[in-house]
């Protein structure tokens, strides 16, 4: 029976990560709650378990008496000394009790405090496994649909790809392998409560820490990030190294960097920009593919007057409003953009030389290319 009940304390923690302590614990408790299923009282009560051999003996603790009150709490003289002629009137004697003694009902309810304890462990070794994942990227299965939400599998447990969290015109298919977001792992008396995103813009940047090993290893950072999920995400990354394009290492040779977590996101376009310390060069960036005049930030204010060329300031607002929303959101600046015509009939642009115009039919052409990209 030993040899039985330790093989089965070292396949539970194997599989279900359960300490043996935690079981052997478990099996002490169930064997006092049987005691006092059994007598009507435990207090008394001790157990003593060999955790090598979980070879384990259950002992009342009576005090020695002329005469039994008590059975439970008191042994006779008598009887004391026939266990040790040693005893006296006042001593306390260990009883030992034999497991086999106790009812059925004591048996079923020490059963189950044993598979209480094992349910407990499962779920809280559940909570810390996953929620050592929080804010984190994981892989899952795609289960099923549950109303608008989504059951995703992550292996040892299920979590909630809720409407409000899901990429709008995204469709999964059972089984069907996706990454997302661990937003937030609640404890609950069913077990851990996962919630996950593909619409967080982390989600990018935690793709970008696995596919880019300079982001991974810190050589670049991913100083700032603005996404409206399932259509564009800007970036700004920083080098901490003289000597890597931060923009290049996101890249990859021939785009395969940026192209895996492109498909992973199912076609979401990415722009990545140089970050700069510089608000005005940082806003010139953001804004980009459109070419800017000229930046005017106030950093106190947070505010930022852009002036582009005429033909670039519908590129430069993008598909409603999109790419000067973005380059807002990554700035933190209110950006306000003007074409070059609106800004002098307002009167707040200076006469600036106009280096880009010997390459107007070059740029025009340019544009045009980038204005079609921008509204596919």
């Amino acid at each position: 029976m030993n040899n039985e009940l330790l093989e089965a304390l070292n396949i539970l923690e194997k599989e279900k990560d359960i300490s043996k302590d935690t079981l052997l614990e478990a099996i002490e408790n169930s064997l006092i709650t049987a005691c006092k299923n059994h007598f009507g009282k435990s207090d008394n009560i001790k157990v003593n378990i060999n955790p090598e051999t979980c070879e384990f003996h259950v002992y009342a603790e009576k005090t020695v008496v002329e005469e039994v009150q008590d059975d439970a709490l008191e042994i006779s003289l008598g009887n004391a000394k026939m266990i040790d002629s040693k005893y006296e009137l006042g001593d306390i004697v260990n009883v030992e009790v034999k497991s086999k003694e106790f009812g059925r009902i004591a048996t079923m309810n020490a059963k189950n405090v044993i598979l209480q304890k094992i349910r407990e462990e499962e779920r809280k070794v559940l909570f810390n496994q996953y929620y050592g994942k929080e804010k984190d990227v994981v892989t899952g299965v795609v289960q099923r649909y549950v109303g608008k939400n989504i059951s995703i599998n992550l292996g040892k447990a299920d979590a909630i790809l809720s409407e409000n969290e899901q990429v709008k015109g995204e469709v999964f298919q059972p089984t069907e392998r996706i990454k997302v977001y661990i937003l937030e792992v609640k404890s609950t008396s069913k077990g851990p409560k996962i919630l996950v995103s593909r619409t967080h813009p982390e989600l990018v940047k935690r793709l970008f820490e696995s596919e880019v090993t300079e982001v991974k290893d810190g050589i670049v950072e991913i100083k700032s990030i603005a996404r409206e999920a399932g259509s564009r995400t800007k970036i700004a990354v920083w080098s901490n190294d003289p000597n890597v394009d931060p923009v290049g290492a996101c890249v990859g040779l021939n785009g395969a960097r940026v192209n895996a977590i492109v498909n992973e996101l199912r076609g979401e376009k990415i722009d990545i920009i140089n970050w700069s310390d510089n608000a005005a060069m940082l806003i010139e960036n953001a804004l980009s593919p459109a070419k800017v005049i000229s930046v005017i930030a106030d950093a106190e204010e947070k505010t930022a007057k852009v002036v582009v060329p005429d033909y670039q300031l519908s590129l430069a607002i993008g598909k409603e409003g999109q790419n000067a929303r973005l380059a807002a959101r990554l700035t933190g600046f209110k950006i306000d953009i003007k074409s070059e015509t609106q800004a002098r009939e307002a009167g707040d642009f200076m006469d600036y030389e106009n280096d880009y115009e010997d390459d107007f039919e070059e740029d025009l052409e340019a544009s045009s290319y980038e204005e079609e990209q921008e509204n596919e």
